[in-house]
């Protein structure tokens, strides 16, 4: 769905990075990763993330806005301040298990939960944690739009998956990507804008790249929990 604002940029000097930094165990040692590097430590990134279930995208060694929103999911996941530098924690955090706590430990299990205190949407394989992402939810204001109004807000409970619309769709809000619609208009989809806060008109916006394998993963019937409040 459109934005309701636009994110400010943040403006970041790229920093090299190269296989030299790696030692024969894959562990970068010392190594500090920015948007816009590129290298083998990227690729290193990337693949780590991908691991994880944080990254789906190419494993090219581009440090890009994909990769950025990998590293927010993984620093939120693992209760780290999410920014876009990836330092000695990241590194850490990529390398250790991860403990994870659903917030529906007996809603099945295949699922997908949605967390809006975190801003992170988790899909359960077999009670297990196989997708991990940065979301951007409703921003709980009031908007108008071509004369109509609304409350952008993304709703809390237990839905399901009702519909699926595969590729690019455009409403009177904007457009949407493999959108998964779990309550009335309200869907999982792929933006090109999923910034650092709340700031859909109530759908619940994926990275492109993380949205094309979360549809593939998610049919209709799946059971979507969506808990918490925006903080």
């Amino acid at each position: 769905m459109a934005a309701l604002g636009v994110a400010a940029a943040v403006c970041v000097i790229p920093a090299p990075a190269s296989a030299d930094h790696t030692d024969q165990a894959g562990q970068v040692a010392g190594v500090v990763l920015r948007p816009g590097d590129r290298g083998e430590a990227v690729k290193l990134l990337q693949a780590k993330l991908h691991r994880g279930r944080y990254y789906f995208g190419k494993i090219n060694g581009v440090y890009d806005d994909q990769t950025k929103m990998a590293v927010w999911a993984l620093q939120k996941h693992r209760r780290l301040m999410p920014q876009g530098e990836v330092g000695s924690r990241v590194w850490a955090a990529l390398d250790r298990s991860a403990r994870h706590r659903p917030l529906v430990p007996g809603g099945g299990p295949d699922r997908v939960e949605i967390s809006l205190r975190d801003q992170l949407l988790t899909v359960y394989r077999d009670r297990k944690p196989a997708l991990i992402t940065h979301i951007s939810s409703g921003a709980e204001v009031r908007y108008c739009e071509d004369g109509r109004c609304g409350n952008a807000i993304t709703p809390v409970g237990d839905f399901r998956v009702s519909r699926r619309a595969p590729g690019w769709t455009t409403g009177r809000l904007g457009s949407m990507f493999n959108s998964l619609y779990f309550v009335g208009g309200i869907a999982m989809h792929g933006s090109t804008k999923v910034p650092l806060r709340p700031a859909s008109h109530g759908c619940v916006r994926v990275p492109l790249t993380t949205s094309k394998r979360l549809f593939e993963m998610v049919k209709i019937g799946e059971p979507v929990y969506v808990r918490g409040k925006i903080m």
